[in-house]
């Protein structure tokens, strides 16, 4: 794959896009810790099943792995990143609509392959098109916006939680 430097707008742009798609993986990573009572009364879930629900999500994610390197090799992280996210997107609004625990947990997996190249496309994508005095700063940024993700899926899902229930944030994140 061939290097070029991006001008500043596209890699403003570039930047933020990679950043939401991260800040994205890191609140659906993190969200069935908050929603675990909900869901738990919901489905009459164990403390087991929390967990397996927890361990779809790296399932998925860890599955896809070594295979995203020789995609992302091959296609680049532009195309890899939008369709990936695309899996993330049926994942996340196939949990809204999960009847049961089974669909949680193939939904669960589903966003892990789906937001499984949201921190290497990146990666791959700053090496490529910026400048090599600009990656590092750029995955810094990255991580610590990604960071968000993870705060946004406490008290903003708490407080969301008594107005509009979990099945519509998932569906809020999904068109989101």
């Amino acid at each position: 794959m061939e290097n070029y430097i991006l001008p500043k707008k596209q890699a403003i742009i570039v930047f933020f896009v990679f950043a939401f798609g991260y800040f994205l993986s890191c609140l659906l990573r993190a969200i069935t810790a908050t929603l675990s009572p909900v869901l738990t009364s919901e489905f009459n879930l164990l403390a087991a099943d929390l967990g397996l629900l927890a361990g779809g999500y790296f399932l998925g994610f860890a599955c896809m792995q070594i295979p995203l390197g020789y995609l992302l090799d091959k296609y680049g992280p532009k195309k890899i990143v939008s369709s990936f996210l695309l899996i993330a997107l049926v994942g996340t609004g196939s949990f809204a609509l999960a009847e049961s625990f089974s669909g949680l947990l193939v939904s669960r997996i589903l966003i892990g392959v789906g937001v499984s190249a949201c921190l290497m496309a990146p990666l791959t994508g700053y090496r490529i098109w910026y400048a090599e005095n600009q990656q590092q700063r750029a995955n810094s940024w990255m991580l610590m916006i990604a960071s968000l993700g993870f705060l946004s899926s406490t008290l903003p899902v708490q407080l969301l939680l008594p107005s509009f229930g979990w099945r519509w944030i998932f569906g809020g994140i999904a068109i989101f």
